[in-house]
C-alpha cells in the first residue's frame, strides 16, 4: 500500500536527514554512507511496509544505490584537490568487480539477520584499527600489495561490502595507511573504490530481488527507488562539506573520530539482530 498523508512525511524527512549525513560521511570518511544508510533503512523500511524478512536485503540493495552517487560526489571533490591515488583504482577495479558478483550471489542465499551480524561483526573489528593508538600509527610496508595479495585483498573487499551495501572504505583505509599513505589520501582514494564497488552491487541486488514478493512499497527488486532517490538527492550537497572537513582535521583525530564513528554503528546493528 502506498504510504499517504502524514504516515508520508515521516519517513521521508528521515530519509532526507539520512543523505545528509551519508554524504557527510562519504566525503570525510571516504566509506560511501553504506554505515549510516543501512542501520537507518532498518529503522525506515517499516513504514514503507512489505515483509520484515526482507528488509535488510532492500536497506543493502538501497544502500549500494546511494553510494554511486555520494562516492562519485566525494571523489569528484576530493580530485579537485589531487588527493586520489589512480593506480591503486585501476588495480583493484577488477578484482572489486568479481568480489562484488560473488556476494551478491552470496547474500542472496543469507537470511538478512544474518547478513546484521557479519555487517556487526566485520565493523566492530575494523573499529580497531582506528582506536588503538599503537595501530593506527602503524606501517608495515612501504609500498602497496603486489598483484597476488591485489587480487585477494580487493577480490574480498569487493564479497564483504557487497554483502553489507557498504562503499568498502574502511577496509581500503585500512590497507591503505598500513602501507604508508596518509589518512588523507586514503580516504580519497577510498571514495573511488566506493564507486566501483556500488554500480554492480546495486545493479546485482536490483537482479536477485526482482521477482521477489513482500517488498517494501516503491521497491525495485532489492532497492528501494523513492529511498534511494531521497538519500542522494542530500548526499551530493553534503559530501563536498566532508570532503573539506577532512582536510582540515590532522590525522590522529581524524582516525579517532572514524573508530568511534564505527563503533556506535556496530552496537546497533548488534542490537538490532540479537534483539536486546
Amino acid at each position: 500500500m502506498i504510504p499517504h498523508d502524514l504516515g508520508f512525511v515521516v519517513p521521508l524527512v528521515a530519509l532526507l536527514a539520512a543523505g545528509l549525513f551519508a554524504g557527510f560521511t562519504a566525503g570525510m570518511f571516504g566509506v560511501g554512507g553504506g554505515f549510516v544508510v543501512v542501520p537507518a533503512m532498518l529503522v525506515i523500511l517499516p513504514l514503507l511496509g512489505g515483509m520484515k524478512s526482507e528488509y535488510t536485503h532492500v536497506a543493502i540493495g538501497t544502500s549500494a544505490a546511494t553510494i554511486i552517487v555520494s562516492s562519485i560526489r566525494a571523489v569528484t571533490a576530493q580530485a579537485k584537490r589531487g588527493a586520489v591515488e589512480w593506480d591503486i583504482l585501476k588495480a583493484w577495479g577488477p578484482w572489486l568487480v568479481i568480489g562484488d558478483a560473488l556476494g551478491v550471489y552470496l547474500a542472496g542465499k543469507v537470511d538478512g539477520a544474518v547478513l546484521k551480524l557479519v555487517f556487526a561483526t566485520g565493523v566492530a573489528l575494523m573499529s580497531v584499527m582506528f582506536i588503538v593508538p599503537r595501530l593506527r600509527t602503524l606501517v608495515v610496508s612501504e609500498r602497496m600489495p603486489g598483484p597476488i595479495a591485489t587480487a585477494g585483498i580487493a577480490g574480498g573487499l569487493g564479497v564483504f561490502s557487497s554483502l553489507l551495501g557498504i562503499g568498502g572504505g574502511t577496509i581500503a583505509i585500512t590497507v591503505m595507511t598500513l602501507c604508508s599513505r596518509t589518512i588523507h589520501r586514503a580516504i580519497a582514494t577510498a571514495s573511488g573504490i566506493g564507486t566501483l564497488i556500488a554500480i554492480p552491487t546495486a545493479i546485482g541486488f536490483a537482479i536477485i530481488g526482482f521477482h521477489k514478493a513482500g517488498l517494501p512499497w516503491g521497491s525495485l527488486g532489492y532497492i528501494n527507488l523513492p529511498a534511494a532517490i531521497a538519500i542522494s538527492s542530500m548526499s551530493v550537497l553534503t559530501a563536498p562539506i566532508g570532503v573539506a572537513a577532512a582536510h582540515r582535521l590532522p590525522s590522529n583525530p581524524l582516525k579517532t573520530v572514524f573508530g568511534a564513528y564505527l563503533i556506535v554503528i556496530s552496537f546497533f546493528m548488534f542490537k538490532s539482530a540479537l534483539k536486546f
